[in-house]
């Protein structure tokens, strides 16, 4: 069986922010392996020139990194949207994998992730945060998961 994971850093990071911990994204890939199996995880994130250092530490850790084109807003606020980006992608490789693994909290997926089950593609959706994620991804109750349950093997030490 080959899995793939398609993350949604900025709803994993903020919505592991707002709890008060800090996900270590080196356990965070090894769990991903461990647990779901996974063969390849890919994560969607925005491109800022001074983060550098983590970009080459998600990449030497495993992850496939698909970079976003940012904007600053005139407010100071950069914002790199990835969810069309992740959607494509995980269309793009759908006859490289068995099942995809979804990781975020974020109703605009909620049409990938219909697709996926439809087409007995989906592992499961990962919510970052069981407290507060969209209600459109309700009706896929079964296959949700929540990563505060893995807080411990997950968590930033």
């Amino acid at each position: 069986m080959i899995n793939y994971a398609f993350i949604d850093s900025q709803n994993l990071n903020l919505s592991i922010i707002d709890q008060g911990w800090k996900l270590d994204f080196k356990r965070f890939y090894k769990f991903l392996q461990d647990k779901f199996h996974v063969n390849r995880a890919f994560i969607f994130i925005g491109y800022i020139n001074n983060n550098q250092k983590l970009y080459t530490f998600l990449q030497k850790v495993g992850y496939i990194v698909i970079f976003k084109p940012t904007l600053e807003l005139p407010n100071g606020i950069v914002k790199g949207n990835v969810d069309a980006d992740l959607v494509l992608h995980a269309m793009i490789e759908k006859d490289n994998y068995d099942k995809a693994l979804i990781i975020s909290g974020d109703g605009d997926f909620h049409c990938l992730i219909e697709y996926l089950f439809d087409n007995d593609k989906l592992l499961g959706v990962i919510i970052p945060n069981k407290y507060s994620y969209s209600s459109l991804l309700k009706e896929f109750a079964n296959k949700l998961l929540f990563l505060n349950k893995w807080r411990s093997r997950v968590e930033f030490r």
